[in-house]
């Protein structure tokens, strides 16, 4: 099994943080994993099979193509010898490209079908009929999604301040979050549900929370204590704020095999200079220029 990475066209970098590839080599057995909280996805899979399910319950299909809203819980998920590609999209982009209020759709996911509302992802599906090489197939991606820009755009500048800030591990409060976005509390709930999908207090503590997480993911020998966000208490404040992001217990979740996101950890660092997209801030934006 092999996941590899690569970052949009320049222009798609506010909008879309990495596209993966994930290959499933024929004659091996279905992989099984679980991937953390996150901001949306389109996912598609190749001549391969694939079920996924957020939150405890069953793994159900959800072949060739789908949409995974943002997420609080982990999804766990199944794949079959195949081809497996994942677009991620970040709050701008949700803004961008739909016109859905993300919290609609918060630790959701749905087959994207003809009468979905993620309908124009669709034809994403053919960009990689004749299993091209990475690059080739990231760029017959990015043509379809630079031609989805010419949508208009709403509160992208406010869009741009919430995300940056709320990056910002300085940032902990909402208090503190509105003041860095510029804007109202009242107004900040307002536009964290519509875009991010959840109220900025739940943000904020998945945010610390995945700031520890990726430290384990990028080196599993670190004891859960050496982890620890600043903002962290104690280590049970730790392990609440696990059990509500990961439906299980640190050490459950050590002692599993994670194959997927190990790979996925260290080949999105490389390329994208961060373990998780949670972590990446949109770039190319205008602001990043003033």
């Amino acid at each position: 099994m092999t996941v590899s990475y690569a970052l949009p066209a320049p222009a798609l970098r506010p909008y879309v943080s990495t596209y993966s590839l994930t290959i499933v080599e024929p004659d091996t057995p279905t992989v099984f994993d679980q991937v953390y909280p996150e901001w949306p996805n389109i996912r598609m899979s190749v001549g391969g099979d694939m079920a996924a399910c957020t939150g405890p319950g069953p793994l159900v299909d959800c072949n060739p193509i789908c949409a995974i809203g943002p997420t609080t819980h982990a999804t766990h998920f199944s794949l079959a010898p195949g081809r497996y590609w994942s677009i991620s999209l970040l709050p701008l982009g949700w803004a961008r490209f739909l016109d859905l209020r993300a919290n609609d759709f918060a630790d959701y996911w749905e087959v994207i079908g003809e009468d979905s509302p993620f309908k124009d992802f669709a034809p994403l599906l053919e960009c990689d009929r004749r299993h091209q090489s990475l690059p080739k197939v990231a760029a017959r991606i990015d043509k379809h999604l630079l031609a989805m820009l010419d949508r208009p755009a709403h509160r992208e500048e406010v869009i741009y301040r919430a995300h940056r800030a709320l990056l910002d591990p300085e940032v902990n409060s909402v208090a503190a979050l509105a003041e860095q976005t510029g804007i109202g509390v009242r107004a900040l709930e307002r536009l964290s549900l519509a875009v991010f999908g959840f109220s900025p207090r739940l943000l904020l503590r998945r945010q610390r929370f995945l700031r520890s997480l990726a430290q384990f993911m990028l080196d599993p020998s670190l004891a859960w204590i050496d982890t620890l966000d600043s903002q962290y208490v104690d280590q049970a404040h730790f392990i609440r704020d696990f059990r509500r992001f990961m439906d299980t217990t640190p050490s459950a979740y050590a002692a599993q095999p994670h194959p997927v996101l190990w790979a996925a950890a260290k080949a999105r660092t490389e390329i994208a200079g961060k373990p998780m997209q949670v972590l990446q801030p949109p770039s190319g934006f205008i602001s990043d220029e003033e």
